[in-house]
């Protein structure tokens, strides 16, 4: 990791003693690093506005003191210009193959329904709006304007999106994650959190529920238990047809995220390889749906 990176953060003036830094691997947005000093273990998180991918860091860390607030994540002790360091949590960082599991799904959605419900209370100054076709509408600008490999997908993706925005009609509002990954869920032994507020924003419940499915591969069954918890009863056939139209279009966007990562992004992340997996889901699930 390059010097000024480590001298920043060993520069900050919070730390007390001597600290030890170490990188954490797999972030896709940011540079993450473990801080240790004379007090305790803290994460460091660095990274600037990302505007291609609507990333405003004056958002993601009122969001992530909102959600401190309403008990869903570590307290933020110190914020500057693109960085903040927040609590370390000693827990486990989920897994895809974890979500599904009997013993984790319930707990999920309880942690979802709390983001949704209780972090607006907290939430303070101005709040964005994350509208999934909205975005995937300004990703296909972006990617004819790297000309970029993928362009001649564009017309029949923005195709899709028109159908399934039309598709998925008026909807409930709350306060979403916008990126509810495996790997922003930690398990501590005795509770869940939810971490990185990247994308936070007020959208509907479905594209959370539908990034949760699709970003770990639950089965039909388990999504169908999946919507029952959140909803507190069995989902009728409107609901059904609206959630996988939302899925699709987390899918998609997931999918055009990567492309535009591959044109704008300077990280060593293999992006590539992630544009390939994520459009093989996109079409199989999308296959699914014009089935239904």
């Amino acid at each position: 990791m390059p010097d000024p990176i480590i001298n920043r953060i060993k520069a900050l003036p919070i730390w007390s003693g001597e600290t030890t830094i170490t990188a954490l691997q797999g972030g896709l947005t940011n540079l993450n690093f473990v801080v240790e000093d004379g007090l305790g273990k803290y994460v460091a998180r660095l990274g600037e506005d990302i505007q291609a991918h609507h990333v405003l860091r004056f958002n993601e860390l009122a969001a992530s003191r909102a959600a401190h607030e309403a008990g869903l994540s570590p307290e933020v002790v110190f914020a500057d210009d693109g960085i903040m360091v927040l609590n370390y949590i000693e827990s486990k960082t989920l897994s895809e193959a974890d979500i599904g599991q009997p013993q984790n799904l319930g707990r999920i959605v309880e942690l979802m329904q709390r983001c949704h419900h209780d972090l607006p209370a907290h939430l303070r100054g101005p709040a964005l709006v994350f509208w999934v076709f909205h975005v995937l509408r300004d990703y296909a600008a972006t990617l004819r304007e790297h000309a970029s490999p993928y362009a001649g997908l564009l017309p029949e993706f923005l195709k899709i999106a028109a159908r399934l925005e039309g598709d998925i009609g008026p909807v409930e509002l709350v306060f979403g994650h916008n990126d509810m990954l495996a790997g922003n869920i930690l398990d501590d032994g005795e509770r869940l959190w939810l971490i990185d507020w990247d994308y936070a924003g007020f959208n509907s419940p479905l594209f959370d529920l539908g990034g949760l499915a699709s970003n770990s591969q639950l089965s039909e069954l388990q999504e169908l238990e999946m919507l029952e918890i959140y909803h507190g009863t069995l989902p009728d056939a409107g609901l059904i047809r609206r959630y996988l139209a939302m899925k699709c279009a987390s899918l998609l966007r997931e999918t055009m995220w990567s492309m535009v990562s591959e044109a704008t992004s300077g990280l060593d992340v293999d992006y590539k390889a992630y544009t390939a997996k994520n459009l093989g889901r996109f079409e199989r699930a999308y296959k699914t749906y014009q089935q239904g």
